[in-house]
């Protein structure tokens, strides 16, 4: 293979076919008029059509590499397979999510719950080149920017608002990292079981990750970076592994500037495998050790080393991203404890065990686990694999245990990684049995059939394991959808940034968000968004509008520096205020800049507000109430009203 097709060249070209194959599919039905998802059969029958091409170019790829790679095979087939099996991956991502929302501008869950705050950030981002926090003004972000900024510069490229670059950024993104986690199998494995191995893990992701875009992302790189990392710290020879360690420390790095909690378990794991590394080899040594004393493949003081220039190398990688907020928290900026760690649901109080759901994900699962423990003594995959498994499950014990400090580790998170690492090791399981078989197919009572026969015996044993697998794999693709059903139905039922619904029914309030945000811009001639602070309680208003925020949405996902409790404290007391010039005073006697503008809802004799506050252990594990404003604190020269369907936008100068 020629040298531009390998380890980078290779992995451009990839990106280069992921991101071509997903603006064919988000163009191309987006210049159709389709009924909504819900509404007909017609996205989903075309979602499966694509599904189908997708693992029908993974097949054909597969077939390629492995034409190549046989003796006096064509170095061309190999580079055509070795392109074909991630771009189907790329197609995998683009099909599933692109075509059952191509009738949405939405991404999976709309603008609810959770992401509200996403689609607010990607707009910050979307605004600066910097790191602005995602809702307070003059603050850096607290929540990790690498994906929000990267969206925010795709954005700027598309020519597209931040809400509107939600969607297609989300799955060009997924698409993307479909793509190069499948090459990085390939390279890992043989091309035909890496891209086995890459396609099928990302179809995994799709059904339980793709909701948190920026997670499933850093979550596909998990399982073979955990390969490579146990690679790095227990390597075969003492020069052995440095590669590894390289790559380890660049995954880390870039993972920890996109999503901390599975950083979090990806480097608790390495941790683990440099004491597991570190301990096997003192054990070697030892004279009653099974096999005798003997020494070890490499210095026991290496693990530690390797695991040392990893942490201080990937720590210098996230600096990138999280120096800001370091060195204003270093500066003294005052800040509360924050409240990000506060949910337990039904399912962070028990472990998961999705080994023991049926179906094919957890059969496949099952199988994983299986060979994870038969496998443990002589695979170094499955030691990998199954290090990762059990940092899963200490870190859920972990998360319920300190429970009793008044915190958690959100455990239940770490669920789709779980699922990710059993499903990769159950297909190692059934390609070592699919070998079995095929082997098994040439011998006849135990002896070699002639050796035609034999070998004709086992290529029809090799395409019944292969059609059967990707019949497998196209029914949990079919499937995912389904499983997807709520998130969808949300992107179809919220109002968008244009004040349309895609179901086509009736908008909700937030249909009069443009004629607010033209009442805000009026008042205040040639300044900018970003250079205006509202107070809003009005769902998503400030997730299609990039004004600072007075206040996050909920303290979950509130930066530390913004000090949320005492704002909400302030707000309380505009409850209390019984003239302009005493609403005012209050408004500005605080040490952070005081709101611009005021879009809450006329109630009674006043204007009412919605505030949230953290109510953990409990769940829900957020309670909200109002506060309203008295009509009479907005009466004088520091405040214009102006009515706007069902909203008041209070103007202060």
């Amino acid at each position: 293979m020629p040298v531009a097709l390998r380890g980078p060249g290779l992995a451009a070209a990839a990106t280069l076919l992921a991101a071509a194959v997903t603006a064919v599919v988000l163009i191309g039905f987006s210049l159709v008029s389709f009924p909504a998802y819900g509404n007909s059969n017609v996205l989903r029958a075309l979602t499966v059509v694509g599904q189908t091409a997708a693992f029908a170019m993974v097949v054909a790829g597969v077939l390629c590499a492995r034409a190549g790679e046989r003796p006096g095979g064509r170095a061309a087939l190999v580079r055509v397979g070795k392109l074909a099996a991630p771009t189907g991956s790329a197609l995998l991502v683009a099909s599933t999510l692109g075509i059952p929302l191509a009738a949405s501008r939405l991404y999976l869950h709309g603008v609810s719950v959770d992401q509200e705050f996403r689609t607010q950030f990607l707009g910050r981002s979307a605004t600066s080149l910097g790191l602005p926090d995602m809702a307070y003004a003059d603050l850096p972000s607290f929540y990790p920017s690498g994906w929000f900024w990267l969206g925010g510069r795709f954005a700027n490229l598309a020519g597209l608002e931040g809400w509107a670059a939600y969607k297609p950024w989300s799955i060009l993104s997924l698409a993307v990292a479909a793509a190069l986690v499948t090459v990085l199998w390939t390279r890992l494995l043989r091309t035909d079981l890496g891209a086995v191995v890459g396609v099928v893990s990302t179809a995994v992701m799709l059904a339980y990750g793709s909701p948190e875009p920026y997670g499933a992302v850093v979550a596909l790189f998990i399982p073979p970076m955990l390969i490579l990392a146990w690679h790095a710290v227990n390597p075969t020879a003492p020069r052995a592994g440095r590669g590894a360690a390289v790559a380890t420390t660049l995954f880390l790095g870039a993972s920890a500037s996109t999503y901390t909690l599975y950083t979090g378990l990806a480097a608790g794991t390495v941790v683990l495998m440099a004491f597991v590394a570190t301990v096997a080899a003192m054990a070697r040594r030892h004279p009653r050790h099974p096999g005798g004393a003997r020494p070890a493949p490499f210095p026991l003081w290496l693990p530690t080393a390797r695991l040392v220039a990893i942490g201080v190398g990937s720590l210098l990688i996230a600096l990138v991203v999280w120096a800001p907020y370091l060195l204003a928290a270093l500066r003294g900026t005052p800040a509360d404890s924050g409240t990000a760690m506060h949910y337990l649901p039904d399912a962070g109080a028990r472990l998961p065990l999705p080994m023991t759901a049926g179906g094919l994900t957890g059969w496949v699962c099952l199988a994983g686990l299986v060979w994870i423990v038969a496998r443990a003594w002589t695979s170094r995959r499955a030691q990998a694999l199954g290090l990762g498994v059990v940092a899963v499950y200490l870190w859920s014990l972990a998360s319920m245990a300190v429970t009793v400090l008044g915190t958690t580790m959100l455990g239940f998170r770490l669920e789709p990684v779980l699922i990710l690492l059993l499903v990769v090791a159950g297909v190692f399981a059934v390609a070592e049995l699919a070998g079995l078989a095929v082997r098994a197919a040439g011998r006849q009572g135990g002896a070699d059939r002639p050796a035609a026969e034999a070998a004709d015996r086992r290529r029809r044993a090799t395409a019944v394991v292969g059609v059967v697998a990707t019949l497998a794999a196209l029914a949990h693709a079919q499937g995912i959808p389904d499983h997807l059903h709520e998130e969808i139905r949300l992107a179809y039922t919220d109002t968008d940034g244009d004040g349309e619904r895609a179901d086509r029914f009736p908008p909700g309030p937030e249909s009069h968000y443009a004629e607010v945000d033209r009442v805000i811009l009026e008042a205040f001639p040639g300044r900018e968004k970003t250079d205006l602070v509202v107070v809003s309680t009005a769902d998503a208003f400030l997730a299609y509008h990039p004004y600072l925020a007075y206040q996050a949405v909920t303290s979950h996902y509130a930066n530390p520096l913004g000090r949320y409790d005492e704002r909400n404290e302030v707000m309380l007391g505009w409850e209390d205020a019984t003239s302009g010039d005493e609403l005012y005073a209050m408004m500005n006697d605080t040490p952070w800049r005081r709101p611009d503008a005021v879009v809450a809802r006329p109630s009674g004799s006043g204007y009412a507000l919605r505030l949230a506050e953290d109510t953990y252990p409990n769940d829900p594990n957020v309670r909200r109430f109002g506060v309203t404003i008295p009509a009479e604190a907005v009466e004088g020269p520091h405040f214009e009203v102006h009515d706007v369907g069902p909203f008041a936008v209070i103007v202060v100068r």
